[in-house]
């Protein structure tokens, strides 16, 4: 993780690559920290000087063999920035607000426990999902339900065949005729019986015509309503037939007249052309 720090001194710091990568003579380019110099009235030439410091001494490590650092010991920059914060020069929140450092892959591990976290909370969902379609169909896919309802079945299977056997055999007993049966009646009423079938018969025939005529109670007024616009019209040509009649009589009467009057006039040509 030095690569990141290092360029973000030199970004800060507003110094070129080249110029920061070029090695330069130990105290060549070094800034004076003095209690009465630049340093005391510039917090942000503070931290630029800071981040020189940070910059040689990297390449000061880069360049000689690396110095093992102990866990827990401070660097010489963070040393110098301690001395500014304790002397007053710099805040500990202007440092704070200027070394915010640009993580790169630091949110790797949190991005990818929240992807774990999802897919763990979608298989829970699909979990409950597929409880919840098993709790909705269990009375369709389980044994235990489905045994049940075959059971259903059969009964109502065997009931409907041992109804449809009563069928048959009643419909068989309604086509057979009565009088291919015997009769348990005994010989002297015999005679009896006849009478009544005769008296029967005579009754389902006056019986159906008086149905029909209650049947026809309901058409009554349409038949009422024809027979009176029938009538109407009815005395309609009455009257017509009667003018014609009194015509024709005319018209007779007036040939009649005409008729006797051609006959006289031929008649008196006739007698003045025999007298001349």
């Amino acid at each position: 993780m030095a690569a990141p720090r290092r360029s973000r001194s030199l970004r800060n710091t507003g110094i070129p690559l080249a110029a920061a990568a070029s090695p330069r003579p130990r105290g060549a380019g070094e800034p004076k920290l003095d209690a009465d110099s630049e340093l005391d009235g510039d917090p942000e030439r503070e931290l630029e000087c800071g981040s020189c410091l940070s910059v040689e001494s990297d390449e000061e490590q880069g360049g000689s063999a690396p110095w093992p650092r102990q866990p827990g010991e401070r660097s010489a920059a963070a040393a110098l920035l301690e001395r500014c914060v304790a002397a007053g020069a710099v805040s500990q929140e202007t440092l704070d607000l200027t070394c915010r450092r640009m993580p790169c892959f630091a949110k790797f591990s949190e991005m990818e426990e929240m992807v774990n976290m999802e897919a763990e909370i979608n298989e829970i969902k699909l979990k409950t999902e597929m409880m919840q379609l098993e709790n909705e169909t269990a009375d369709i896919t389980h044994h235990f339900y489905l045994g049940k309802k075959c059971e259903i079945l059969q009964d109502m299977n065997r009931h409907l065949e041992a109804i449809l056997k009563e069928k048959r055999d009643l419909r068989k007993r309604l086509i057979k005729h009565r009088c291919q049966e015997s009769l348990p009646i005994e010989a002297t009423f015999h005679k009896c019986i006849v009478e009544l079938l005769a008296e029967a018969v005579t009754f389902i025939e006056k019986l159906e015509s008086h149905l029909q005529s209650v049947r026809s109670i309901p058409q009554v007024p349409h038949i009422m309503n024809n027979m009176d616009t029938t009538l109407s019209k009815t005395e309609v040509l009455m009257i017509e037939l009667e003018e014609l009649t009194e015509q024709i009589l005319k018209w007779e009467e007036l040939q009649k007249e005409v008729y006797s009057k051609n006959v006289c006039n031929t008649v008196d040509l006739d007698f003045g052309l025999s007298l001349t």
